[in-house]
């Protein structure tokens, strides 16, 4: 099978694409035939350096968001069948022909996405979920601000917090407004022109998915007794200061999870972004241009036509 791997950390330069062996599968793993795979920002971060601080061992077989179909069963494993359509992310190995996957950490595809359509959906929509429901606890009618609300973390997570009934505040730049607002953000922040903070008050929720001066300046955003929720910075003492709650979302495989965010998918109430498709072949191309962090939505490499 072709499959893409490192055998050192570094630039695109050390990114392989091979003719590999299909993984050998273990009891509860279920073996993917691969149609497509979401590129994320944390694909290159691993290939940088990441994946030594994160104690994987090289060679890495890079890859965590997948979409395609089971083509075998391991021991112990009741939940699929071969040749049914599932999605989700998994520890590396995406960008195969072939993935190994927990069957725990899969679920089924939505129906009315093809696989291209799917592969921009489990990290996004799983991070999100995590962050504003399981961390923040966001319920109907509460208030929540959603920085770079046009990305594709940002961009599901208005999605999922009106799904759920809550008033969302929305921020990007100008040229996204429409795009955001057609997630349906109720209200909407540019960033160039306008300081958030003047304008966005008394938020139950803040998810951030910016860091550095934004995470800082969030804070006076929500009322006393509000909650931030990053994905991207590491909180202090900022909340204590400011009488609220914090913390850093890590997302993780939940096939219970995916389950709800088919549903909202599959009702309409959630939809994924594709910027661009590529060929896995192509791989550094992709990785060069989630790296150069200029597009809107999910880059994709598809493995079958």
């Amino acid at each position: 099978m072709k499959a893409v791997v490192i055998n050192k950390y570094g630039d695109n330069n050390v990114v392989e694409y091979i003719d590999g062996d299909r993984p050998e599968l273990k009891a509860g793993e279920v073996l993917v035939k691969v149609h497509a795979a979401g590129v994320n920002p944390v694909d290159w971060k691993i290939r940088g350096g990441l994946g030594q601080r994160l104690g994987m061992s090289l060679p890495i077989h890079l890859g965590g968001e997948i979409t395609g179909t089971i083509e075998r069963l391991g021991e112990d494993v009741s939940e699929f069948q071969i040749g049914d359509a599932v999605y989700g992310i998994i520890s590396s190995g995406g960008f195969a022909e072939y993935a190994v996957a927990k069957a725990g950490d899969l679920s089924r595809k939505p129906a009315n996405l093809d696989f291209v359509q799917a592969a921009a959906i489990p990290l996004g929509a799983l991070t999100a979920w995590q962050a504003i429901f399981d961390l923040a606890k966001l319920s109907s009618g509460q208030r929540v601000l959603i920085t770079n609300s046009s990305g594709g973390v940002g961009s599901l997570a208005v999605q999922l917090a009106k799904a759920a009934g809550a008033h969302v505040t929305a921020m990007a730049s100008a040229h996204n407004e429409d795009y955001v607002r057609s997630l349906g953000a109720d209200d909407f922040i540019n960033y160039r022109t306008q300081r958030f903070e003047d304008v966005a008050h008394d938020m139950d929720v803040v998810f951030d998915t910016v860091g550095g001066e934004t995470f800082e300046r969030a804070f006076s955003t929500l009322k006393k007794g509000g909650f931030l929720v990053t994905a991207v910075a590491f909180p202090k003492d900022e909340a204590d200061q400011h009488g609220v709650g914090a913390a850093r979302v890590f997302c993780k495989p939940s096939a219970d999870q995916l389950a709800s965010i088919r549903e909202l998918v599959e009702a309409d109430k959630v939809k994924g972004n594709i910027a661009k498709v590529f060929p896995l072949a192509d791989i550094k191309e992709a990785l060069a241009l989630s790296e150069a962090g200029r597009t809107r939505g999910k880059i994709v490499l598809q493995m079958i036509a």
